[in-house]
């Protein structure tokens, strides 16, 4: 409601603080956050999944910086600082400029050189330890940074929480031997469990997939969110995954000596796996039981698309109850990038009948032949669900248009090119380490650690001498935290139908101070109590404009902007009180003489 930039002390006034707070949700919010950090004049959208930083943003972005890089020293950890802006070769030593494919920013000098916008900097600690370090004597060693990284997201959404320009905290660790790089490992997960509990951010860790980073074990840090873009699940046993990391449980192979012989059976208008179980009961009952989708063998054509823009097709089989999930799929196969075939991509392969589409024009069992232009087109790769094992019995399609084979037999009647994990994991499947069954639940990534190992030592040559005096590759571990998302996950986590409601540990001030009346003495009295609360060292945002602005517009704005803490004095200071209220609480009256140091306490309190 008002713009200026003057901070006196620890005092902010709303008379001259530059803010405007905003009655309407924008257009292009839609999860609450979003919606919340733009209203209460904390952020502004310069473009899509790009934000400029107001004051009592930069404030809360601040005491979360400080959070993270107080615990980072706490174990040891060095503070750098790269730039954004870096040059295309160590991203290509290490194959990156490549993997990332589309969700890198590229650019060029004036001089044609080829540049890049950082999405993160594993190549860089290393080359700059590399320089500088060349013995076991200098390791264990780790650096971090808080900084700006880059990333070309197609579909940018939920304002911080997925964006193309965002800030992260990254470090890295380095170490001589595997044994080493457990104990960084472990250090640092010890201390992100202490950053999101000072946070006061509810956190799960869960087993995840390394992509484009790589690496050996890899962990992430979700806050339990509705809004989140992971799911992940967890068991009564205590298992938890990113559902990207869920491993199947693999049946027992079974015997099918007395197996019946594979048979084509017609099956017109069944293209859908519920059509296809309807004309199986209907003229091939069973006699034990009905047919369920769970006996047929769904065939799903993909098209990978790799980096440099190949694109290959491969066909997924899984068991029809289930369905595909992309992100899993993407997970296993990453640098590529799976989505759905088109019609030109099975113009190029007229093997594929669609809706009849089975193993045995696939895979192994596929061979050459000559395509739609005249030249040989390779043998389909075929990929398994872990589900579809030796001596499994199928209905699956028969490559004729309106014809099914019963009792395709896999292990005897075809094999596949491999196995992946690409089938939805649903709630009720049970646990990979046998420990209940599975519930799934959505979050935010707020961190993610990895064990590097050697491969980005290897590919720019990170090598000290060991205490042999032979060359020993070292190894990395690499360690993020998004600055910014957890801004957004906490303004997720903490609100109401009013406004935020921040912990005090991170809020940009404890106190949101409110004087409201036509008589001097108010303002006399609010001017001197936060004076008095600046000097004791609580943090204050003083609304003290004048009184054209109503009290309904002053009460909205501190229900808005979330201090842990309004005063109001107003009209209780002709009986000598004045109104302490919690953000979300019941409203207390203390008098004026005794409020400055009820106030303190009450902030202490809340600091813990």
């Amino acid at each position: 409601m008002s713009s200026a930039r003057l901070i006196q002390g620890d005092v902010l006034r709303m008379s001259s603080l530059f803010v405007r707070t905003l009655r309407e949700d924008p257009a292009e919010a839609e999860v609450a956050s979003h919606k919340l950090l733009v209203r209460a004049g904390y952020i502004r959208r310069a473009a899509p999944g790009i934000y400029s930083w107001l004051p009592l943003g930069l404030r809360v972005l601040a005491k979360i910086e400080a959070i993270v890089r107080e615990e980072m020293v706490a174990i040891g950890g060095q503070e750098v600082h790269f730039p954004a802006l870096l040059p295309r070769e160590p991203y290509e030593a290490t194959g990156r400029w490549e993997e990332y494919g589309a969700g890198l920013f590229r650019l060029k000098d004036r001089k044609g050189g080829d540049y890049l916008l950082a999405p993160t900097h594993e190549e860089m600690f290393a080359l700059l330890v590399k320089d500088l370090y060349s013995s076991y004597k200098d390791l264990p060693l780790t650096l971090f940074q808080i900084q700006t990284k880059y990333r070309d997201e197609a579909r940018p959404r939920a304002g911080l929480i997925r964006g193309r320009e965002f800030i992260m905290k990254d470090s890295y660790s380095f170490d001589v031997k595997d044994e080493g790089l457990e104990v960084s490992y472990q250090k640092h997960r010890d201390a992100y469990e202490k950053i999101f509990q000072r946070l006061g951010l509810e956190y799960v860790i869960v087993s995840a997939m390394s992509g484009a980073m790589g690496g050996s074990r890899s962990e992430e840090f979700l806050s339990p969110s509705a809004i989140g873009e992971d799911t992940y699940v967890r068991s009564p046993g205590g298992y938890a995954a990113n559902v990207e990391a869920v491993v199947t449980p693999v049946p027992e192979a079974i015997p099918y000596d007395d197996a019946p012989a594979a048979h084509v059976e017609d099956t017109p208008d069944t293209p859908t796996i519920g059509t296809l179980v309807a004309v199986a009961n209907e003229k091939f009952p069973r006699p034990d039981r009905s047919w369920t989708a769970a006996d047929t063998l769904k065939n799903v054509v993909l098209t990978l698309v790799q980096p440099d823009g190949t694109r290959e097709l491969v066909v997924v089989g899984l068991p029809g109850d289930r369905e595909v999930d992309l992100k899993r799929i993407e997970a296993a196969l990453s640098p590529a990038e799976p989505e759905a075939a088109t019609e030109e991509d099975f113009k190029k392969f007229p093997q594929l009948v669609k809706g009849y589409i089975g193993p045995q024009a696939l895979g192994p069992q596929g061979e050459q032949i000559e395509g739609a232009d005249g030249e040989k087109v390779p043998a389909i790769r075929y990929l398994l669900d872990p589900r579809v094992v030796s001596g499994t019995r199928w209905i699956t399609g028969a490559n004729e248009p309106g014809k099914h084979v019963f009792d395709l037999v896999a292990g005897r009647d075809f094999t596949a090119d491999g196995t992946i994990e690409a089938a939805e994991v649903r709630a009720g499947d049970p646990a990979p380490d046998g420990s209940g069954p599975l519930e799934l639940a959505r979050g935010i990534e707020m961190g993610h650690i990895f064990q590097l190992g050697r491969k980005y030592a290897e590919a720019l040559g990170l090598v000290v001498l060991d205490e042999n005096g032979k060359q020993a590759v070292v190894t990395m571990g690499s360690y993020g935290v998004g600055v910014t998302r957890a801004l957004a996950a906490l303004a997720e986590a903490n609100h109401d139908e009013r406004g935020l409601a921040w912990p005090a540990q991170i809020a940009p001030v404890q106190v949101h101070l409110v004087a409201t009346g036509k008589g001097t003495e108010v303002y006399e009295a609010a001017e001197s109590i936060a004076t008095d609360l600046a000097a004791r060292g609580v943090e204050v945002l003083y609304d003290d404009r004048p009184t054209k602005v109503s009290p309904g517009v002053k009460f909205k704005d501190a229900e808005l902007l979330g201090a842990p803490l309004v005063v109001v004095v107003g009209k209780g200071l002709a009986d000598g009180v004045v109104e302490v209220r919690p953000r979300a609480g019941e409203a207390e009256q203390f008098p004026v003489a005794d409020v400055v140091d009820a106030v303190t306490d009450r902030v202490h309190a809340l600091l813990g």
